[in-house]
């Protein structure tokens, strides 16, 4: 019965067959016509109490309101912090990012936090700090990140030359992500307190709107250039899609005044979302990681959300197939603790995702599963007992838009098995609705997918909740990271993940370097995973066949099996496992892991293989978070064999 229902599944999703150039999701259902008389031209369609009316503010439980007034009380006469032009440069300079992005937050989370305090109090006393970081904004030249200046375009210095900005030009706007969130705020602002402003200054407001139409409006209908826009490489988008677009949305929402442009505008949003939904899979697998998924699926859907209310829901795809296995994908994805997801790519292993996005998502489309994930999230942060700061209008769709969800509160999804066919990614566990026993992902897929590492095979193992063989995950950003000398980062590398070493030569980078073959079978007491990685290793690795498989027996074990054929042997071959447990390796034909209240043992055969203890120092903050200082790499060199079959039996220690 079990396999019906995966064959079911499988029929389901290849009979969602979307030509990539002719899925456009919203504009083969919508006609501009259509969209240009379905749009609210007043500010009817906003379900948001206006400033003055105080008694849709107060309707907020007096403690929560108070946390949210003592939060603005911190920047009471604030300081603001400038970015200074050497912050600018140390990018270009050191590939050093956060010295000009700490300030900038610093910033956006004193302005967020002055107006969520005047919403919530409404006496004006927070107004002059408000005006304060509203006219700095305004004066400073450039909204967005250093890490993104490779969006200018070049500027002649004479004689033939030319050269790339590596400060803010601003003869030349650009809109990156950041500048959208801070224009996003900025639009919230405008809406809010253009008629305050006005009794104290109308500079104010109308600087303000100066700076929103000329920074953000007239650069995005007027320009195509940039590639999240209307796709680079080939039509190619990622997150910075959706996410840019639900931005431009809300200012063109809230600052357009022309009934035409606004339409125009609106259509354009429309065509370039397009572009995501016609690039992601059928099964709505986000290749980029469950931690990026609240910035892509998890933003096209707050877009599609604004863009239904804007149109008082005459503008809704909530419906479609594809839209729903997009949201799907984050409970599904999920491990265990709350905070534990698979973290291939760049995705880290631990965080909260954005639960009141996903709770909401779940509304939206009706899934039951869904909003008791979203529910079950909320109730990990304690949503609502404090206050909640960051970007302005996601805030304020949680504070309007999560009523009722306590009562789902109490129910944890926890997956039984799944497979995404497109993304090739297996996840099993011991038990559904359970984090007690194994559990399992693993993944086939390719050496091009976004934020891509070389993994083509890989796995990560938890037991009773807790990682065992893990995706050691990314770093903090540099300027490396997004640059062609990405794979010289470690964690970039396929010996650091659970693979083998063929020949001395790890995986290449590219979508050629690709798996085939793979394949999913599900029963009630046993799941297998097989995937041919032969073609992830350069012609230098020497290899003729490498096949992988992973058998997850229900109660037993999970039994990792490389069925190879060499050409030659021309280096060392060794299989590479990431486990930040304690391991002996004393033991012959044994290596211990010591967990939390267990013991894990995988065991091999010693007289093929010789195991070894190696680690590796961690000394970046954004990994040591999770895992310390250091991690362990379990080393399992081959003896000089040109074929055969290398088998880890992994287990509980009864």
């Amino acid at each position: 019965m079990q396999k019906f229902k995966i064959l079911l599944y499988l029929i389901f999703l290849s009979s969602l067959v979307f030509a990539q150039e002719k899925r456009n999701l919203l504009t083969n259902t919508f006609s501009r016509s259509f969209v240009r008389e379905a749009l609210a031209n007043d500010y009817n369609w906003i379900k948001y109490p206006t400033y003055n009316d105080r008694a849709g503010w107060e309707k907020f439980p007096k403690e929560l309101r108070g946390k949210y007034i003592k939060e603005g009380e911190k920047y009471l006469d604030f300081t603001w912090p400038v970015v200074r032009a050497t912050e600018y440069l140390a990018f270009d300079r050191t590939g050093e990012r956060m010295v000009m992005e700490d300030p900038q937050s610093v910033r956006m989370k004193a302005l967020q936090s002055l107006v969520l305090a005047e919403l919530m109090e409404g006496k004006g006393r927070f107004m002059d700090d408000i005006i304060n970081g509203t006219f700095l904004f305004c004066e400073q030249t450039y909204w967005g990140l250093s890490a993104c200046f490779y969006l200018y375009k070049n500027i002649d210095l004479g004689d033939g030359k030319k050269s790339k900005p590596n400060l803010p030009n601003n003869e030349d706007p650009i809109i990156d992500l950041w500048v959208g969130e801070v224009g996003s705020d900025l639009a919230w602002i405008y809406y809010f307190f253009k008629d305050e402003f006005n009794k104290i200054s109308p500079i104010v407001s109308k600087r303000l709107k100066y700076e929103l139409t000329n920074r953000i409006l007239e650069p995005y209908y007027n320009r195509n250039d940039l590639w999240w826009i209307r796709g680079g490489n080939n039509g190619k988008v990622n997150n910075w899609t959706p996410w840019c677009n639900y931005n431009m949305l809300t200012c063109i929402l809230l600052v357009e005044e022309d009934p035409d442009k606004k339409a125009a505008g609106v259509y354009k949003t429309m065509e370039s979302v397009d572009l995501f939904y016609n690039i992601y899979p059928n099964d709505g697998g986000c290749d980029e990681g469950p931690t990026y998924w609240g910035y892509a699926g998890g933003k096209a859907f707050e877009y599609l959300s604004l863009l239904n209310s804007a149109s008082n829901g005459k503008i809704s795809i909530f419906d479609h197939p594809l839209v729903k296995e997009i949201g799907r994908y984050v409970y599904r994805a999920y491990i265990a603790g709350g905070e534990y997801f698979i973290n291939f790519a760049d995705s880290s292993p631990k965080g909260q995702p954005r639960a009141g996005v996903i709770y909401q998502y779940g509304q939206h489309i009706k899934d039951q599963t869904l909003i008791n994930f979203g529910a079950f999230q909320l109730s990990k942060i304690k949503y609502g007992e404090e206050p909640e700061i960051t970007t302005l209008g996601p805030v304020l769709a949680n504070l309007f838009s999560l009523d009722g969800w306590g009562k789902y509160a109490g129910n944890e999804p926890l997956i039984g098995e799944y497979y995404f066919p497109d993304l090739q990614v297996a996840i099993a566990r011991d038990k559904e609705g359970s984090s007690d026993g194994f559990f399992l992902a693993a993944k086939g897929g390719h050496n091009d997918e976004q934020h891509n590492h070389n993994d083509v095979g890989s796995c990560i193992i938890f037991y009773n909740g807790k990682p065992v063989i893990v995706d050691v995950g990314v770093g903090t950003y540099t300027k490396q990271t997004f640059s062609d000398e990405r794979y010289k980062i470690w964690t970039m590398q396929s010996e650091y993940h659970n693979l083998p070493l063929i020949n001395g030569i790890s995986q290449s980078p590219g979508r050629e370097f690709k798996a085939r073959e793979s394949k999913f079978t599900a029963g009630k007491s046993k799941i297998t995973f097989t995937t041919n990685i032969t073609d992830a290793y350069s012609e230098e690795a020497n290899v003729e066949n490498w096949t992988r498989e992973y058998v997850f027996e229900r109660g037993k074990k999970i039994t990792i099996s490389d069925l190879f054929k060499l050409k030659e042997i021309s280096g060392k071959t060794e299989l590479h496992f990431i486990t930040p447990l304690l391991c002996d390796t004393e033991t012959p034909g044994v290596v211990s892991l010591k967990g939390e209240g267990f013991t894990i043992q995988m065991k091999y055969n010693n007289s093929v293989q010789n195991v070894r203890l190696e680690y590796k120092d961690i000394n970046d903050k954004k990994l040591t978070k999770v895992w310390g200082n250091k991690i362990s790499i379990l080393v399992f060199d081959i003896k000089e064999i040109l074929a055969g079959k290398i088998t880890v039996d992994i287990s509980v220690k009864k």
